[in-house]
């Protein structure tokens, strides 16, 4: 990455709205098995495997470098004093040495920022613990992954046996030498992008204007002029299309039904939509993806549906615990990959959408039916702004990086999260993952817990990652919001046994 890889507007977003109450890193809680003959020290063995396999994600040894004056948004460069030991840590875990304190410990750690001088990623190995596991707490910076990406990670570092595989070493290369470039040079630079936007490869393709490449400065104006004709084309042949997904949209909007729709999605105000502090409390709960599927088959559903009846039903338990259950259905911002299969790019690709979970409704199968038909209306009304999501993400704007940073700043210390209405009540994501078993030195990888984001207003994320035939779901929260997000887990294995009982086929049958 020596080249200085800009990052998209989206990538960028992250830092910018990253405040010491809200940090914009992802990772997750790995549980590992040593075999009962393991011989060695697993944690200098993780690290040497990790080190011989690090050109294979070139994002574990990028580094920031910011914009001259923080007017645009900062690049990837390789970081040339990049040091191994400053990201892989022994860590210790205190008795009882279970997965309950572990969990406590990855909360408490999760809260902490990332040093953004060095690569934006740390890997604590916990050994010791009971029935010969091991735990690793990983976490990364949103700006250079996403759940799609980490995914692919995961099946570029891990191993499908328990012998570790031969990695390839790098292919030498010559050191790239970078030409000085002035405050003004780089300027100029910004500008350009502020009028490159690339709105539409498939127009973009094949127009390309003469340049220079020359660094003097009538020659960087002469090469920003021939940028500013092109994107006068991109730009007016990619009109179209944007007039397409508009009409889709206001097409959508004038349709009472959907409008009908669109306000069945309002998000009630609820005690898990505030503002946050500084600490998070983590958990983790798994259960069978087969027996979820076939849930999700009975219940004419995706298994994103029945995540989404899950989660609804842990949280509608516990508001009604609390006496804080709001009479109107709560709702879920629900992140969608954009990537396409076999693309193992380390950046963000999603779109979002927010979908009832029809929390004001008692009866399990009859819940999990007023899902799947929400999440069919917030696909169909998300659907034509999907295609703008790639133009927005590289979209860039002088100044943005300290204008954003200012207001996430305002925001984080005015606590409007408190009275403004909620966007959505919670986050629930369902991230595809391996199904084969993975190896690490040596070590079966038993759970891979996601670790993601809480927000200001939106306090509880359940993320979910598939790994073999089990759901790894991870819940984290803001602890002064949940305190102790382990009563969340505790609930998932009653709901989900409610949820197959009420489409058992002997009660279909008995209906019928």
């Amino acid at each position: 990455m020596g080249d200085g890889k800009k990052l998209s507007s989206l990538d960028a977003s992250f830092l910018y709205l990253e405040t010491p109450e809200m940090p914009m890193h992802v990772g997750s809680m790995a549980i590992f098995r040593l075999p009962d003959d393991y011989q060695g020290d697993f944690f200098e063995a993780f690290k040497a495997m990790i080190a011989s396999r690090l050109h294979l994600a070139p994002i574990l040894k990028a580094r920031l470098e910011k914009a001259p004056l923080d007017i645009d948004h900062p690049s990837w460069v390789e970081d040339d004093q990049f040091d191994i030991d400053r990201h892989i840590f022994r860590a210790s875990l205190p008795e009882p040495r279970d997965r309950a304190t572990l969990e406590r410990i990855v909360g408490w750690m999760h809260a902490k920022l990332l040093n953004r001088a060095r690569p934006l990623w740390e890997f604590y190995v916990f050994e010791g613990m009971k029935d010969n596991e091991v735990g690793l707490y990983s976490k990364m910076h949103h700006a250079c992954i996403d759940g799609g990406a980490g995914a692919a990670l995961t099946n570029m570092i891990y191993d499908m046996t328990p012998v570790p595989r031969q990695v390839d070493p790098p292919a030498a290369r010559a050191k790239a030498e970078q030409e000085p470039r002035d405050i003004a040079a780089n300027l100029l630079d910004a500008y350009t992008q502020l009028w490159n936007q690339p709105l539409d490869p498939a127009i973009a393709k094949g127009i390309e204007l003469p340049r220079s490449g020359k660094s003097d400065l009538g020659s960087i104006l002469f090469d920003n002029a021939m940028y500013q004709i092109e994107s006068a084309v991109r730009f007016a042949g990619s009109i179209p299309a944007m007039l397409r997904s508009v009409t889709d949209v206001v097409g959508k909007i004038s349709d009472p039904a959907a409008r009908e729709s669109i306000a069945s999605m309002a998000s009630p105000p609820t005690i898990l939509n505030k503002s946050i502090s500084s600490e998070r409390s983590f958990a983790g709960a798994s259960i069978s993806l087969s027996r979820a599927k076939a849930l999700a088959k009975l219940a004419g559903g995706k298994l994103n549906d029945v995540v989404l009846a899950l989660a609804s039903g842990v949280v509608r338990r516990y508001l009604l615990q609390h006496g804080a259950l709001p009479k109107k259905s709560m709702t879920a911002a629900v992140p969608i990959s954009l990537r396409e299969e076999g693309n193992t790019e380390t950046n963000n690709q999603v779109f979002g959408m927010i979908c009832a979970i029809a929390t004001n409704i008692e009866d399990p199968r009859e819940r999990l039916t007023a899902i799947i038909a929400q999440s069919t209306k917030s696909k169909e009304m998300a659907h034509p702004l999907r295609a703008f999501m790639p133009q927005v993400s590289n979209i860039s704007m002088l100044g943005a990086p300290i204008l954003v940073q200012i207001l996430a700043l305002l925001y984080s210390r005015s606590s409007l999260s408190d009275v403004l209405p909620p966007t959505a009540n919670i986050t629930v994501s369902n991230v595809p993952g391996p199904r084969q078993t993975l190896y690490a030195a040596g070590a079966e990888l038993l759970h891979i817990f996601p670790v993601s984001i809480s927000t200001h207003g939106i306090a509880l994320n359940i993320t979910v990652q598939s790994y073999r035939d089990q759901l790894d779901f991870g819940f984290i929260a803001g602890a002064n919001i949940i305190p102790h997000v382990q009563v969340l887990c505790d609930m998932l294995p009653e709901e989900f046994e409610l949820l197959e009982q009420a489409f058992a086929p002997e009660r279909q049958s008995a209906a019928g």
